[in-house]
């Protein structure tokens, strides 16, 4: 037995033992195979298999291990990693300012955790200590799993065991203009919304035109406070710095994530207006963690700004993504069940069933190329390649895609 074999069967042994058996069910699927290393767009196995990440969930958008973040990352490592949380500390104040810098006036006031989930706690938080506690999200949405968040994420199955913990957002049909001016009413002074300019998770979901401009304009009319969700679109995946930059909106706190640490350490923030962090400001002990603005994410943070902007990659994501869209828009063309979704780099594929997903993400790992499903909608395969990704890459997606799509809908396999 090679040492590569002897590993992966204990990587499998342990995730069923202490991890999760349903996981390492999964696992079993996907063929048992362990991710060992990873460069830009590329991940190999412990066999030493290489293959093309066109997932990672949104997480990947400068590609994994950019130079500039690692090293940004080993000197801060070398110099400063964790920090008192008494003494003042500049590298979270840098990236503070850098982040805010990026953000429409009067965005200026940041809280930064871990995960998109730990952002998104924040801003409930900050809604609810601001008046405004009647929460409202969209159908389909995807906000995180811990009880604040989970209140907004509409997915019954993560919801259901725990709803005695937390009091539910009342849940409207996504792009539907009426049903949120109900749900709303009159006066709307104790509400908070929260939407995501194209629902990730939901299945790469767009609004319909001018939805969140309308959106906008409605909860300022009625005093709602508006949370807008950017961890999955931000910094430049759908070809804006802001996906909600596309509708005149006027949030109070936007969350951003995902691409926020470089590809190289977890970073989600809230940015809020001064109005919505009031609470925080007089008492900063209201919400806090200690990993929070921990100097190692901030030094990747801050340098993950810098590549986004120096290497243009907001560009390059609207510049990939149109060709990848319209390259795949012809390979399923001819199938006439799938629609192909998307804006820049967050694309999905929609099969109209989940089993047909399933082995649609089977034979697309055959072909050395690595998606993800959808948690809230099934039937949906996304794409979220970095925005570094070469011409080479994108012609093997695209190759592999039209392999696979043969695959799924020979006769054989429907």
């Amino acid at each position: 037995m090679s040492i590569s074999t002897s590993l992966d069967g204990r990587v499998q042994s342990h995730t069923r033992a202490h991890l999760s058996e349903s996981r390492a069910r999964v696992a079993s699927m996907l063929g048992d195979i362990v991710e060992d290393r990873s460069l830009g767009a590329r991940l190999w196995s412990t066999d030493d298999v290489e293959y093309l990440n066109c997932g990672g969930y949104g997480t990947l958008l400068l590609g994994a291990r950019h130079p500039r973040v690692v090293d940004a990352v080993i000197a801060q490592l070398g110099r400063h990693p964790v920090s008192t949380r008494t003494l003042l500390e500049p590298r979270v104040a840098e990236a503070a300012g850098a982040l805010a810098a990026r953000l429409p006036d009067p965005l200026s006031k940041v809280y930064f955790g871990a995960s998109g989930t730990e952002a998104t706690e924040a801003a409930v938080k900050m809604a609810c200590s601001a008046g405004h506690h009647r929460l409202i999200g969209a159908s389909r949405g995807y906000h995180g799993k811990t009880l604040g968040a989970l209140a907004l994420t509409a997915n019954p199955s993560y919801q259901n065991p725990f709803r005695r913990l937390f009091t539910a957002a009342t849940t409207v049909p996504y792009g539907d203009v009426q049903a949120l001016s109900d749900a709303l009413g009159d006066d709307a002074s104790d509400a908070c919304v929260v939407l995501e300019p194209v629902q990730g998770e939901g299945g790469v979901v767009l609004p319909p035109r001018n939805y969140l401009a309308v959106a906008s304009a409605l909860c300022r009319e009625r005093g709602a406070l508006l949370v807008i969700d950017e961890i999955m679109t931000g910094l430049g995946r759908t070809g804006l710095m802001w996906e909600s930059e596309r509708d005149a909106v006027d949030a109070d706190i936007v969350l951003v994530g995902k691409s926020l640490g470089g590809s190289v350490i977890p970073v989600s923030a809230a940015v809020a207006t001064p109005r919505a962090f009031r609470a925080f400001d007089i008492d900063f002990g209201i919400h806090t963690s200690t990993f929070s603005g921990a100097p190692l994410g901030m030094a990747a943070a801050c340098a993950a700004l810098e590549v986004i902007d120096d290497e243009k990659l907001v560009a390059r994501s609207a510049r990939t993504g149109a060709r990848l869209l319209h390259e795949l828009r012809i390979l399923t063309a001819s199938l006439g069940t799938v629609e192909v979704r998307g804006r820049g780099l967050l694309i999905g594929l929609d099969f109209g069933d989940a089993g047909t997903a399933g082995r649609f993400l089977l034979a697309l790992l055959d072909r050395r190329v690595v998606a993800n499903h959808s948690l809230n909608a099934s039937p949906v395969v996304r794409f979220t390649p970095p925005a570094t990704m070469t011409e080479a890459d994108v012609d093997w997606m695209l190759t592999a895609v039209g392999d696979a799509l043969r695959e799924t809908f020979s006769k054989g396999h429907l």
